[in-house]
């Protein structure tokens, strides 16, 4: 069937979803307990909404749509707090991290769901093996060209945020020396990496899609696992890079980076994207997985090289203006704190160090999440 058409939203509107971590508390392994978490919180007054994930050892939660970074902060900090009460009934604790340290994929379980049961049949092990965790950030659009405009251009500032969220630096219970190594996973289903390079909404959804419906690949737009990728029943650009935070303070403050930096994109400032700009993608995303804030950005129109660090830093200073009229400057005052201190996979290891162990790298992180006060760190 022909791909809906493109919902026009308010510009700039925004909403976050986030995979979290169910951890049991006795050995602080992954605990399939999302059938009785969801139980338990379809009971109770619940803020935005918390839906089940593929394997029964995680969930979704997500925002309603917001305007303003303090409306996203609120919400999120809200549901967090929910989401802690819930799991201290359970006696299981709640995270962040892109991945957990070392649990071991043949002990997770499919939720009964049918798409995830289609999923597992189509991909085998990889769907067990998906137990990873990101933030997904959606971004309001007026029209379907707005949207296709805004994907290829944020491709230069994908690094940006792989380096900020990075938390995902242990997999199967060794350092994979990467800060996000999330993204690993996600690069092995077929349809994943960067969209067509197309700007025109009708092109997309009349040429693109319905090819690639008639092969029988796709049916939707799910079937797409993007770096980026357009959501034409939200009227929304939808950026899924970013491991999940340890806090909901750093999702909300990485929402509001979207948000301000599509601002200065719409008013078309910069040279248009060309798909001569993808020359240099996949490098500077390999940068930003491996290295996180060390990482090196090579510019698409210049090809200047630059510490991913300084060039974040540099972005901040450029959107002040744009940051201050969406209210959005304390979003980047938590950042630069982010740049200085370190990311969320830096603080991962140091935890392990402290530790000596992963059991204990997970317990920080189960402390980090409920509390508001370690948020900056």
């Amino acid at each position: 069937m022909p791909l809906e058409a493109f919902t026009n939203s308010n510009a700039l509107s925004m909403g976050v979803e986030l995979e979290l971590q169910l951890v049991s508390l006795s050995d602080f392994d992954l605990t399939a307990a999302s059938p009785d978490l969801l139980h338990l919180l379809a009971k109770r007054p619940f803020p935005g909404n918390v839906t089940p994930e593929i394997t029964q050892s995680m969930i979704e939660i997500c925002t309603d749509v917001q305007t303003r970074y303090q409306g996203v902060l609120g919400q999120l900090q809200e549901i967090r707090d929910t989401l802690v009460h819930g799991a201290d009934v359970l006696n299981i604790g709640i995270c962040g991290g892109g991945t957990h340290p070392f649990q071991k994929w043949t002990d997770r379980k499919i939720f009964s769901k049918p798409r995830f049961r289609e999923v597992s049949a189509l991909y085998g092990y990889l769907a067990k093996q998906f137990t990873i965790f990101g933030q997904h950030v959606h971004i309001g659009c007026t029209s379907g060209d707005d949207a296709m405009f805004l994907l290829h251009s944020l491709s230069r500032y994908v690094p940006h945020f792989i380096a900020l969220s990075a938390s995902s630096p242990y997999v199967q219970g060794g350092d994979t020396l990467f800060n996000s190594a999330r993204l690993n996973s996600v690069f092995a289903f077929p349809l994943s990496g960067r969209a067509p390079f197309l700007l025109s909404w009708d092109e997309f959804a009349n040429d693109y899609f319905s090819k690639m419906e008639k092969t029988g690949v796709v049916k939707s737009m799910k079937d797409f696992y993007w770096d980026i990728r357009p959501k034409p029943e939200y009227g929304t650009i939808e950026l899924r890079v970013c491991d999940t935070p340890l806090t909901v303070e750093r999702a909300a403050a990485l929402a509001a980076y979207l948000q301000v930096l599509c601002a200065y994109l719409l008013e078309r400032r910069e040279a248009p994207p060309s798909e001569d700009d993808y020359l240099v993608y996949n490098y500077n995303r390999f940068q930003a997985c491996r290295f996180g804030l060390d990482g090196v950005t090579v510019h698409p129109k210049t090809y200047e090289s630059t510490v991913l660090r300084d060039d974040i830093l540099a972005s901040f200073d450029l959107l002040r203006p744009y940051a201050e009229n969406l209210d959005a400057l304390p979003a980047f005052s938590h950042l630069r704190e982010a740049v200085q201190a370190g990311n969320d996979a830096q603080y991962l290891r140091q935890q392990y160090q402290q530790s000596g162990s992963p059991e204990g790298m997970v317990n920080a992180a189960l402390h980090t999440f409920r509390d508001v006060r370690r948020s900056a760190r």
